[in-house]
């Protein structure tokens, strides 16, 4: 099969379809945005002491104890003097919990998820773990929607994912208890990444190469960045946190109708033989571009190419990620990587609201960081190579989150910038290693690959919540271990191997090595890559993958 994106090229880079997906699908992320870190103000906890049943006297303080809280003294949280008989002089020295609940302070949120259960003292672990519960339901999305959508196509997954993802939050928005919240909470996490991964597979597989790389660093992530923007707003002015949700929610539905205006990835019909119908919207978008399509655009044989002829029907899974050395390799590089920056990600994310200030400002100010940390990403894969990219970005982030800790307590200004520059360089990160990583998976398991690291990204976005809870008790320990983990896989991403301005793989034996396999100083790495030179050119993968097998029995890497 010749290259897809040499058969394409008559349609151009930047023509009325490519212009129509780029912006409507970038649309859809915005949702994304607010609808993913909505628990800072779903679940934040405001301040809060016993209720006392019995006073005689407007000091409450002659009721409930102090307590030392980050440096300064407030009103203890969950204990308070024990009553004896219901007289004044009756309060004990000694100390009770908070028999009949607590008191919350309504001058920030009028309700949350804490106030509405009382997810305070005892069981104030509750809310760190609804947040965990979503990462759960991440989890399963990412280790589910990957093999769905290369079985069944981009398209009806991601559409599909869109629908369940508001469905369960107006479910979630009309939750009767916290069990039931974190129930439906679980199954929005799920269709979430099922929809942000399949739409950026779908994005990144309709657009060219050069449009694929404005769309996944301008287009997705503006997008996701302005919707955590509009988070703050919403919450400022909707301070309840049932109608919060359904603010947030309603909109999302809104991106519904885009089924009958974006098709299923040509890409994807010629991997499952579908040439026919790949053919179709190929011509269909040359008329909307109004270019004239080539007699024949695609042969019969190069759907059967892509499939093997050995072995026509074959169904990729999870475990050829793990077939051959090469591939190996990269997944459990990205795997790695990915799980990092998701913890240092949403650890400082979910940390905003602790920084002290108002927790509204702090949050606007984070999202705004992301759009310049975004237009910084775009700048980079416009003009550096990959591998410099995620190396400086990482190294940017971890080693400004070190520095936190030499600054004094009393410098709060410094600690801000410090935190929004480290939070700005992850950010960058995040936003790169999509794009990176899509392009070291051929399209056979590109949706399979990116679901799998996806899936065990969730192991650092699970453990974010109880990161950043951290910081209650030493406000510079967060910082400290985020930042270490930054550092240590920005040396490791130097393994990773160089692909800008590289044509997307579209088999197995296309993955590239990476980069300790040096043809330099490796002879037997050299002659595998001609290998795979010789093996890209071969109709059946499954011969490919045999003679690779075969070749690393006498040469192993």
């Amino acid at each position: 099969m010749e290259n897809y994106e040499e058969i394409t090229s008559f349609l151009g880079e930047w023509g009325r379809f490519q212009k129509c997906v780029f912006f409507l699908l970038s649309l859809t992320f915005i949702p994304h945005g607010y609808l993913n870190l909505s628990m800072v103000f779903l679940a934040a906890t405001p301040q809060h002491h016993c209720e006392v049943s019995y006073t005689y006297g407007e000091n409450i303080s002659d009721y409930i104890p102090y307590e030392g809280t980050s440096g300064d003294r407030v009103l203890s949280r969950c204990r308070r003097y024990k009553h004896l008989n219901g007289t004044a002089a009756s309060w004990a020295n000694e100390t009770e919990g908070c028999l009949d609940g607590w008191r919350f302070s309504a001058d920030t949120y009028k309700s949350t998820i804490v106030t509405e259960w009382s997810l305070v003292c005892e069981d104030s672990w509750k809310a760190p773990f609804a947040s965990s519960v979503l990462f759960f339901g991440v989890m399963a999305g990412s280790l589910i929607s990957g093999q769905v959508s290369d079985r069944f196509g981009r398209k009806l997954v991601f559409f599909g994912s869109l629908v369940l993802m508001n469905t369960f939050a107006v479910l979630q928005a009309l939750s009767s208890s916290w069990e039931w919240y974190c129930t439906f909470y679980f199954f929005v996490g799920m269709a979430r990444t099922s929809s942000y991964i399949s739409g950026f597979i779908l994005g990144s597989e309709l657009l060219g190469k050069s449009t694929r790389v404005l769309f996944s660093s301008l287009g997705v992530c503006i997008c996701y960045a302005l919707g955590y923007t509009c988070l703050p707003i919403f919450a400022y002015f909707i301070r309840d946190w049932r109608m919060l949700l359904m603010a947030l929610t309603i909109p999302g539905f809104l991106c519904i109708p885009l089924w009958w205006i974006i098709p299923e990835s040509p890409r994807w019909l010629l991997s499952h033989g579908h040439v026919d119908k790949a053919d179709a919207i190929i011509r269909a978008i040359a008329r909307k571009n109004g270019v004239d399509a080539p007699e024949i655009i695609f042969k019969t044989e190069d759907g059967s190419q892509l499939l093997g002829k050995t072995a026509p029907q074959r169904v990729y899974t999870i475990i050829d990620l793990i077939r051959t050395t090469n591939i190996r390799n990269i997944t459990i590089l990205n795997t790695i990587i990915w799980i990092v920056t998701s913890m240092t990600y949403y650890g400082l994310s979910l940390n905003t609201p602790n920084m002290g200030g108002d927790p509204y400002l702090n949050c606007f100010i984070s999202a705004v960081s992301e759009i310049v940390a975004y237009v910084a990403t775009w700048l980079f894969m416009r003009y550096t190579v990959r591998r410099f990219t995620l190396i400086f970005l990482f190294l940017l982030s971890g080693v400004t989150l070190l520095i936190i800790k030499f600054v004094p307590d009393e410098l709060d200004a410094v600690v801000l910038v410090l935190v929004m520059v480290g939070k700005g360089g992850i950010t960058a990160a995040y936003c790169f290693i999509y794009i990176y990583s899509t392009e070291m998976f051929p399209t056979v398991l590109r949706n399979t690959g990116m679901g799998a690291i996806s899936t065990a990204t969730r192991v650092g976005t699970i453990l974010s919540p109880y990161i950043a809870y951290i910081g209650d008790y030493n406000k510079v320990a967060p910082y400290i271990l985020m930042g270490s983990v930054t550092v240590s896989v920005a040396f490791l991403s130097l393994l990773l191997p160089e692909t800008k301005d590289s044509e997307l793989p579209e088999l197995i034996s296309q993955v590239k090595p990476i980069m300790w396999c040096d043809s330099e100083s490796r002879p037997s790495c050299f002659h595998k890559q001609t290998l795979l030179s010789k093996c890209a050119s071969k109709k059946s993968e499954r011969a490919c993958t045999d003679s690779l097998s075969r070749e690393s029995e006498v040469s192993p890497s």
